[in-house]
């Protein structure tokens, strides 16, 4: 399946940023708007989304093809790959690690969040309108709660770790001292991107979560 490892690898780095990427900041904005805008901003994101034409044709081919085959590529990386510490130095070579840790934590976290929200829409188990009332349930078990933190901090140490190694591998980031100013970059954009999302989570655990708006049943 992965014959030819540097065009697999190559297009595996690339769905990580475009499109997988984009639709971790997407999401991470739409669920802030929980925290900066209370429920009903939450829903105004939600129905705007879709409400995009062709929303399940760019749900398929635009997510959940790209992620599936950057996650299954990226298990088979996890599976496979070896340390190498006299190539990258001890705190890449561990980075490394962890960004493979992350990854599989990542897909497990990935395909529980999508069966309990997106998968009991499909269903008809939850209405689309209900899902800041589904996440206030998820948000206040206190089970769910530390397995999302954990979850989220996962995925966005996954994000970031892979855009340092994105930049490099595609020849963006070429010497030390740019790799090492990436470094920090990439580490800042995992602390302000993890926040984010766990004051997101936290807003769901708001009273107000645990109804839907009047405006959004007319």
């Amino acid at each position: 399946m992965f014959k030819n490892s540097y065009y697999s690898r190559k297009l595996h780095s690339l769905l990580g940023v475009i499109p997988v990427g984009f639709f971790l900041i997407e999401h991470l904005l739409t669920n802030y708007s929980a925290f900066k805008g209370g429920h009903e901003g939450f829903l105004e994101h939600v129905e705007w989304l879709h409400g995009l034409p062709l929303v399940l044709v760019l749900e398929i081919f635009g997510i959940w093809i790209p992620l599936a085959y950057h996650a299954i590529y990226g298990l088979y990386v996890a599976y496979t790959a070896r340390n190498n510490v006299n190539n990258y130095g001890y705190f890449r070579n561990q980075m490394f690690f962890l960004q493979r840790v992350t990854g599989v934590i990542t897909f497990i976290f990935v395909a529980f969040h999508f069966f309990q929200t997106r998968f009991q829409i499909t269903l008809g188990n939850v209405a689309q309108e209900a899902i800041g009332v589904q996440m206030h349930h998820i948000a206040t078990d206190t089970v769910n709660f530390v397995f999302y933190c954990i979850g989220i901090v996962a995925a966005v140490f996954h994000f970031s770790n892979g855009m340092w190694s994105f930049l490099v591998s595609w020849g963006v980031t070429v010497g030390p001292r740019a790799q090492r100013v990436s470094t920090y970059v990439w580490m800042g954009v995992f602390v302000i991107m993890s926040i984010m999302f766990i004051l997101s989570l936290t807003a769901f655990t708001d009273p107000q979560f645990q109804q839907v708006p009047q405006t959004a049943t007319h």
